[in-house]
């Protein structure tokens, strides 16, 4: 029986680097959340609104990003996005050094949602074809690789904080690594098949629409949702928690969110084996309990240690839930693209809610008892992760064929 083939091999690869870039462009973000609000003079609630306008360009885009990977290919997509994210971080960062404004900060984070999200659902998408290409089941590994880039971006965060570096100079030079990046990786992203007419559609495939009406789908991207959600929360909130909660430094916020990466990261690595010895229902259920627990010790926490001892629980938790719905998702070869999108897109809801609603419980309880909600979320997960079991069509690939 023959290996899999060179290119195969070359786009995994590849897709790997657009997870670490990704990762690396949106925790470069997140980190400077708490230092921003400060120069801005806003409150949670304030901040919760400018977050809300990348969760708004990410919800919005998510949609049409699946009919543009369709038309254009991944790899285009994600070269498009990156770009879209460079712009808006730019006009984040000027404008916040720059002038102290509110509104095109807001702008320039709704253009950054806008590409986070084309570039998001692209690699996903690519990220499928290549596990049916090796007949691996890797997808917690490419999201693996997406921690890792968070986990760099975030310790490089650290020490730039430490050294009083502008939030212009951090995110305008990330900004531009990403393009470059994703424009080098890509070229070696799996050739992208035309767009099928309604004649030589392959038997058996579905259109966007008719996905987007499949129960099945629909429960997998709830599931996203609350996982995204309570990954979400610790992207936005986990940092400014610890500052706020336990009068920590901004770079202590910092380092606690870099220890919540750091187990997520290592969740994502391991997942493959999780997942053959337990099976997808069973591996998300044990995730989403150690998360909501997680999330409780970091609430009732008396002090740091134990702020970050919740932050690595929340983590472990929180590692397998996206990237085993983008699996579940593309479990029929045939119709993974427009599966894959319609659950990314029903997942960053969460992104478009969170922000909002855990600002104004932030305002009335503190920011540490607010996120209490993401545990909330992750109860529900628990309950819905039955819609993950394999698809008829896609079983062969969850029983635990490995790959680096």
């Amino acid at each position: 029986m023959s290996g899999p083939s060179l290119a195969a091999l070359r786009a995994r690869t590849a897709v790997y680097a657009a997870f670490v870039l990704n990762g690396a462009v949106t925790s470069a973000w997140i980190s400077r959340i708490p230092s921003v609000r400060d120069t801005l003079g806003l409150s949670n609630g304030g901040m919760s609104v400018l977050l809300l306008a990348m969760a708004v360009g990410s919800v919005v885009t998510m949609p049409l990003a699946g009919a543009v990977v369709l038309r254009i290919g991944p790899a285009r997509t994600v070269v498009a996005g990156a770009c879209t994210v460079a712009l808006g971080l730019l006009l984040v960062s000027t404008s916040v050094d720059g002038f102290g404004l509110v509104a095109p900060a807001a702008v320039g984070l709704f253009l950054t949602g806008a590409g986070t999200a084309s570039w998001d659902v692209a690699m996903n998408v690519e990220g499928s074809a290549v596990e049916r290409r090796l007949d691996r089941s890797i997808m917690s590994r490419f999201h693996a690789a997406w921690s890792l880039g968070s986990v760099l971006s975030a310790g490089l965060a650290v020490l730039l904080l430490r050294l009083d570096v502008p939030t212009w100079a951090h995110l305008g030079a990330i900004a531009l690594l990403g393009v470059a990046g994703a424009a080098v990786a890509t070229r070696s992203f799996l050739p992208a098949a035309a767009p099928a007419t309604d004649e030589d559609r392959p038997a058996g495939s579905i259109t966007l629409g008719q996905a987007w009406r499949e129960p099945r789908t629909l429960v997998i991207g709830v599931l996203v949702l609350c996982m995204a959600f309570v990954e979400g929360t610790a992207n936005d909130w986990l940092a400014l928690g610890i500052v706020d909660g336990h009068d920590a430094s901004h770079s202590t916020g910092v380092a606690g969110f870099t220890v919540f990466v750091v187990a997520m990261t290592l969740g994502r690595v391991g997942g493959p084996v999780v997942l053959d010895r337990l099976g997808r229902v069973v591996a998300l259920r044990l995730s989403a309990a150690v998360a909501a627990v997680g999330v409780v010790v970091f609430v009732l926490s008396p002090g740091v240690a134990v702020a970050v001892a919740g932050a690595l629980l929340w983590g472990l938790g929180t590692a397998l839930g996206f990237p085993t719905g983008m699996s579940a998702a593309g479990d029929e070869e045939v119709n993974a693209a427009v599966r894959v999108s319609v659950v990314s897109s029903v997942g960053y809801t969460a992104f478009l809610a969170g922000p909002p609603v855990l600002g104004l419980l932030a305002d009335h309880v503190g920011v540490v008892h607010a996120v209490t909600a993401a545990a909330v979320a992750a109860v529900v997960a628990l309950f819905v992760a039955a819609a993950t079991a394999p698809h008829h069509a896609g079983a062969a690939l969850g029983r635990g064929k490995l790959s680096s």
